[in-house]
């Protein structure tokens, strides 16, 4: 008998960093919180007995163990365990070496001596040990809170095959029925298969065959077309060498008189310039120098007309001015000195005020001393009466000097009102006179200016009518003055342009008796053809159609031949298509026979169910009798582990969806210790992982099941992990149950 027992797990897997969990025989309670490391230690061990698989990727709500337990260090994954496996003692450790592999790297020796253990290698490690494959495993004996449900596997059905057969676990009914699915499918699925593609093929085949007929049928057609145009191309072509030696005729005589134009042209040409030599007529640039001169003349002498009349406009104005000033009352003085002229007034009016105040005064105070003096009696009537006519003439004659003072006043006041006025029109008339002064001035200036320039432009006109008569009486004799000399420029630009035009003459003329020498073969003579029937234009357009015409029929002539050439020889086609029938009957006939192969399968596998299932349910409902202390006493599943649970007392099975969370997971828990019972061997006495499988369970049932697993621990080792403290309470004090407190990084006994 191979016992296996677990001794010692250290991990650096996850949040697991240099941890380790040692283990007792029997049942193990590893007590710890939430988010402590229980479902990693799991993990982990799982992980060192079968590996991880490094092909796994992370899809959508699921990630890959590998990436799922990558140490959160950051260091690389390893593991060693600690183990006895029958009678050895072994240890077994899974290094990282590639990143890509990770825990790739395995060793298996016996402990305290290094030797390796032969035929345990990192792929059949968990096999050897444990005696059933990972998937078994871990739908049998590995039990999570998670995972309690059963789900169909290859493995596990080759396992209960086994068990209910020849022992052999070589056979699946899922594989087996997937093999015949498969072949079924491979020979007919909807539209795709073997049949369907023999079908499409054999009537692909016959589409070819009648394909090929009818592209015969046409080859024989393009044939005809293209003979037919051969004889037409041969008519047009015949037709078109007749405008060919027709046009020939033409060119020659074209020719010909092409040759006697730049003959008499060249003539022409040449005695003009004979003529232009002698007669001593000069080039054109300079015949258009003087031309342009004499214009210039023309320039010239409309710009000494104007300044001429601009001089007499000064003039005009120069006269204008001096008779301004000699209107002025300043004639003949200089602007100075008629500003030294005396003003011409009348006498400033004089009298003395203040005799006319002495008399008035006079006359006063002789009034008062009369008055005084006859106030006191001092003087008679006689003197007072002479004293008062004195004193009233003196005070008339003093009041008369008064009067004609101010009079005088008034007059000297509007004598210096009218100076005033007049020094200030002579201020302006010395203004105006000095005005006039300068604007004579200024148009003298202007009138000595223009003078000057018309003087200039008359001497320019002069010089430049002397320079160009002279220069062209050297051809022109008879040139005298300017109109004469430009009648003579202008019959020089005749001629030289008669030259020019004879000369582009003679040389278009030769340059055509060149292209026709060109075009002018040496076979062609001067022969005349009669004209063709119709021009070359009409024969080479319709022999060009027909040489098309006569492509596209070699064209359609060949793409015949290439498809017929390209569906094949017509024997073979039809020897394919008779091949094709029988392939067809042969795969229906194996389609049957698979066919009636599933139905047997399908037959067998009932039969094997049949055989299993009330064991399995058996053994399953005296677990969860036990656990639910007697409150069911009935387990029922189907092919599919589909379950159901009969209460004590009533005949009608519940379907396990209807149970309560806790009283589901108490029948999964059943029936996958009643799977480790009757799949799992006997033998290998593999050990039990629970992931807070209990969880769920109230007190009652817990204690029921925790009471279950300590009887199961006297055959195996089992391990317990729970979030929960009932458990190590439930099993205080029982020395056959080693439980262990896990807290963040530590280990309390």
């Amino acid at each position: 008998m191979i016992f296996l027992l677990i001794r010692k797990m250290s991990a650096t897997f996850g949040r697991l960093q240099n941890q380790s969990l040692e283990l007792r025989d029997g049942l193990n309670v590893i007590q710890a919180p939430n988010e402590t490391g229980k479902s990693t230690w799991c993990a982990f061990l799982a992980a060192m007995l079968f590996g991880i698989n490094s092909r796994e990727r992370d899809k959508a709500g699921f990630i890959a163990d590998k990436n799922r337990f990558a140490p959160w260090a950051g260091v690389s994954m390893s593991g060693r365990l600690d183990c006895r496996a029958g009678e050895q003692e072994l240890t077994l450790t899974r290094l990282t070496r590639r990143q890509t592999a990770p825990m790739g790297e395995f060793q298996a020796v016996y402990a305290g001596t290094g030797e390796a253990v032969p035929g345990l290698t990192g792929q059949n490690c968990g096999e050897k040990l444990l005696g059933v494959s990972r998937e078994v495993f871990e739908r049998s004996a590995f039990i999570r809170q998670t995972g309690l449900a059963v789900t169909q596997d290859p493995g596990l059905e080759r396992r209960i095959a086994a068990l209910i057969t020849s022992g052999e676990e070589g056979t699946s009914y899922s594989e087996a029925a997937d093999t015949l699915k498969k072949q079924l499918n491979r020979r007919r699925h909807n539209k795709t298969g073997q049949l369907p593609a023999l079908e499409a093929e054999l009537q692909e085949t016959e589409h070819q065959l009648e394909e090929l007929e009818a592209l015969e049928a046409q080859l024989v057609s393009a044939r005809g077309r293209m003979e037919a145009l051969e004889t037409e191309k041969a008519a047009l072509e015949e037709e078109l060498s007749a405008c060919d030696r027709w046009e020939a005729s033409r060119r020659r005589q074209a020719l010909a008189q092409a040759e006697a134009a730049a003959r008499e042209t060249a003539e022409r040409a040449a005695e003009l310039r004979r003529r232009i030599e002698e007669e001593r007529i000069p080039e054109n640039d300079a015949i258009g120098r003087l031309r342009g001169a004499i214009v210039n003349l023309e320039t010239v002498r409309r710009s000494l007309k104007k300044a001429r009349e601009e001089q007499d406009e000064a003039r005009k104005q120069v006269l204008r001015a001096e008779a301004a000033v000699n209107d002025s009352p300043f004639a003949g003085h200089t602007p100075e000195q008629a500003a030294r002229l005396p003003l011409d007034l009348e006498p400033k009016p004089r009298f003395p005020l203040w005799a006319g105040i002495l008399w008035v005064l006079a006359g006063i105070g002789l009034g008062l001393l009369l008055w005084t003096q006859s106030l006191q009696g001092r003087i008679g009537m006689p003197e007072n009466a002479l004293l008062l006519s004195i004193g009233c003439g003196c005070g008339v004659f003093g009041m008369g000097l008064l009067i004609t003072g101010f009079l005088t006043e008034r007059k000297q006041s509007k004598w210096e009102t009218r100076a005033g006025e007049l020094r200030q029109r002579r201020q302006k008339e010395l203004d105006e006179f000095t005005a006039l002064c300068r604007a004579a001035e200024s148009a003298q200036s202007d009138l000595s200016a223009k003078s000057a320039a018309a003087e200039t432009l008359y001497s320019t006109l002069t010089t430049n009518e002397q320079g160009i008569l002279l220069e062209v009486r050297r051809f022109a004799s008879a040139a005298f003055d300017v109109p004469a000399a430009d009648a003579a420029l202008r019959a020089c630009a005749v001629r030289r342009r008669e030259l020019t035009e004879a000369e582009n003459t003679a040389r278009e003329t030769r340059l055509r008796f060149d292209l026709l020498a060109q075009q002018t073969t040496a076979g062609d003579v001067e022969e005349a053809f009669s004209a063709p029937a119709r021009d070359r234009e009409t024969v080479s357009a319709q022999l060009e159609e027909a040489r098309n015409a006569l492509d596209a029929a070699h064209s359609e002539a060949d793409r015949l031949s290439g498809r017929l050439h390209a569906l094949g020889d017509p024997v073979v086609l039809r020897s394919s298509a008779a091949h094709l029938r029988e392939e067809i009957q042969a795969a229906e006939g194996e389609y049957g026979a698979i066919q009636l192969a599933m139905e047997a399968l399908d037959t067998a596998n009932t039969a094997l169910q049949t055989r299993f299932s009330p064991e399995l349910g058996r053994r399953a409902a005296e677990i969860f009798r036990e656990l639910t202390d007697g409150r069911y006493t009935g387990v029922t599943l189907d092919r599919s582990f589909h379950l159901s649970a009969e209460p004590a007392g009533d005949s009608v099975y519940r379907d396990a969806a209807l149970l309560s969370a806790g009283a589901a997971d108490q029948l999964y828990l059943a029936v996958r210790l009643a799977i480790c019972d009757l799949v799992l061997p006997e033998e290998r006495q593999v050990p039990i992982v629970l992931d807070d499988a209990l969880a769920n369970f109230d007190d009652a049932r817990c204690a029921a099941a925790l009471r279950y697993l300590r009887n199961a621990a006297e055959n195996r080792q089992i391990l317990l992990f729970t979030c929960h403290s009932r458990e190590a309470e439930f099993f205080a004090g029982d020395p056959q149950v080693s439980i262990q407190r896990l807290t963040e990084g530590a280990v309390l006994v």
